[in-house]
């Protein structure tokens, strides 16, 4: 049994849930997601809040029990609140830019500029005294994970000198360079 399954999802009062059939929608101050609970499961609305249990105990019913329960309270986290990345440039020279409202730019040491379009519903913002510094924000939280990783992928940061794009307050373990 999911211990994190049974648990009701409480649905705070700014946000307005609707269930129509396998769909689940949330509307709340900062948008509307939607998740669709797979066939396995059922979904209702009580007075605890949105509740999911299996519709027969089988073993793809208890998999994805538990993940659907954290993808609708995910919801609600994103249409209250948002989920935000936060990530770091280091290497000399290195810098990030916004191209109008929809592409970054990042100069990461190569011979040319690393071109990434942003997707709709993700805000994307650089600061920093030398342009180094990048959030990325939104209300879809697998989105916005996706661009935050696209960033880092674009140059992970290496083991000797520390150059790449970094998550904020992630640790990069050092090695040492040869020695004569």
């Amino acid at each position: 049994m999911s211990r994190i399954g049974k648990k009701p999802v409480p649905v705070p009062s700014n946000v307005t849930a609707t269930i129509s059939g396998q769909t689940i929608k949330m509307k709340g101050p900062k948008g509307e997601l939607a998740f669709r609970v797979p066939e396995v499961l059922k979904v209702e609305k009580t007075a605890d809040g949105v509740e999911i249990a299996m519709v027969e105990d089988t073993k793809p019913a208890r998999s994805q029990w538990g993940m659907s329960r954290t993808q609708v309270a995910n919801l609600i986290k994103g249409v209250t609140d948002g989920y935000q990345h936060d990530l770091e440039i280091h290497g000399v020279g290195f810098k990030a830019s916004m191209k109008g409202k929809d592409q970054l730019t990042l100069s990461v040491g190569y011979s040319h500029d690393v071109v990434l379009t942003i997707p709709p519903g993700i805000d994307v913002k650089v600061a920093g005294p030398k342009s180094d510094q990048i959030s990325v924000s939104g209300i879809d939280k697998q989105a916005v994970g996706q661009m935050a990783a696209e960033i880092r992928a674009s140059r992970k940061p290496e083991p000797y000198q520390g150059k790449g794009v970094r998550f904020k307050g992630e640790y990069i373990f050092r090695k040492e360079g040869k020695k004569k």
